[in-house]
């Protein structure tokens, strides 16, 4: 009753309202007549308004609370996945600078504990320098080594190579394949192949020049690389300190604790890459050894360069020393060379990993997969070697700057439970 009180006093108060207008209009002249005609619009118009109002309940929008909430989510999504892609741009331009940088930061995470270890008995300038110097030496060597052993054994390995590939050829004419490959097969693939090479010798040589520059970029990325890994070895400390000190005080702590996981991850990363590479080259170099497979040592480092491409530097590694047995050792060395290798990937994958990098680095194969191929997709070679870590170290952050909900308890109710307890999804 009250409610239908208030409605007509409300209406009763419009009627007065307008008479009271109209009276104003009959008078005056006609500039303010037609000011006061307007007035007297606007009042009917807001009186209807009141009225429809009142009748019917305020205005409701049509879209529901889900879809209202997906868009506000949506254009979230949007802004982040803008500004992700404009920090890739970017970083595809800078490749070089970010590359020197990334590599610093390997070599920094790898030498530190010798670097902290030597820095007890030493100035830490002097540990640097010492530590860097000493892990020069150990690559310079290696690479002497490996040029070495190739030279001594280029005779060798070419009547070696000459007689496997005579037996390649033997078998796959007379061997037991459904299908046969004769020697006028094989030569007339080689005269093709020269043909091909000599239409497209310029191609090729433009090729040949365009990678002079990027030899070039290489050297020039090694050095910077080198000069930064030495400031990040010698006052790494004082120059985050530095950064912190530029952001408000209020984010300093969050964002430290933030870099240290990320840190901590990529360090674990680095570290353990290096030394399970190490060993995947020692066992790999025992196994062509005791086989005879020649260039044991070349190969053994190439098993090492393998491992750090995930997923498709062992295969290739494999398959180049599979190659390079048979043709020097015949079929069953070759065999044993690829069962070898692809043990000692076992062996990486379920021993090594998990023992050396235990919880620093624990992600899904899906994902290791999915970002492998995102980074071969965006930056090539490049790209797959640098994915991982970066995937590794934006999870390690984003844990560490997330609050997770309480993990679920029990098993989750199935597809033909949820059907059943809403027959309306049927």
């Amino acid at each position: 009753m009250s409610t239908d009180g208030s409605r007509r006093a409300k209406q009763s108060s419009g009627r007065a309202s307008r008479r009271t207008l109209q009276a104003r209009v009959s008078s005056g002249d006609p500039g303010s007549r037609a000011a006061r005609r307007r007035a007297l619009q606007n009042a009917a118009s807001s009186d209807v308004t009141r009225e429809v109002t009142a009748a019917t309940g305020p205005f409701r929008t049509s879209a529901p609370d889900w879809l209202r909430r997906a868009a506000s989510y949506s254009w979230r999504l949007i802004v982040v996945v803008i500004a992700v892609g404009i920090v890739v741009f970017g970083a595809l331009q800078v490749t070089i600078p970010l590359l020197a940088v990334f590599i610093a930061l390997v070599f920094a995470s790898v030498l530190e504990p010798v670097v902290s270890w030597m820095s007890r008995i030493m100035p830490r300038a002097l540990a640097t320098v010492l530590t860097l110097v000493l892990a020069i030496a150990v690559f310079a060597g290696t690479i002497t080594y490996v040029v070495y052993s190739v030279s001594q054994q280029a005779t060798r390995l070419t009547r070696d190579f000459n007689r496997g590939v005579n037996e390649i050829i033997e078998f796959l004419e007379n061997g037991p394949l459904p299908f046969t490959i004769t020697n006028d097969d094989i030569t007339g693939w080689i005269q093709d192949g020269q043909q091909w090479l000599v239409q497209h010798s310029g191609d090729i040589a433009g090729t040949v020049a365009a990678n002079a520059g990027s030899v070039a970029e290489v050297f020039a990325t090694i050095a910077l690389a080198i000069f930064v890994t030495i400031f990040f070895l010698l006052s790494g400390r004082s120059m985050w300190i530095w950064f912190l000190n530029q952001l408000p005080s209020r984010s300093r702590l969050t964002i430290h604790d933030a870099a240290g996981a990320g840190w901590y991850t990529f360090a674990g990363y680095a570290r353990g890459t290096v030394i399970i590479a190490l060993i995947d080259g020692i066992l790999a170099y025992i196994l062509l050894t005791i086989v005879g497979v020649p260039l044991a040592a070349p190969l053994a480092v190439l098993v090492v360069i393998g491992a750090f491409i995930p997923l498709v530097g062992a295969p290739a590694a494999m398959i180049i020393a599979a190659v390079v047995a048979l043709a020097a050792n015949g079929f069953v060395a070759a065999l044993i060379v690829t069962i070898g290798i692809a043990g000692i990937g076992q062996i990486e994958g379920h021993v090594l990993q998990p023992l050396i990098m235990g919880r620093q680095v624990s992600l899904h194969p899906v994902i290791v997969a999915l970002g492998v191929t995102a980074g071969t997709f965006l930056g090539g070679l490049l790209g797959a070697v640098v994915a991982i870590p970066i995937i590794s170290v934006t999870w390690a952050v984003y844990n560490r700057l997330h609050r997770n909900d309480p993990p679920i308890s029990g098993d989750l109710p199935t597809i033909k439970e949820i059907v059943a307890k809403d027959p309306v999804i049927t």
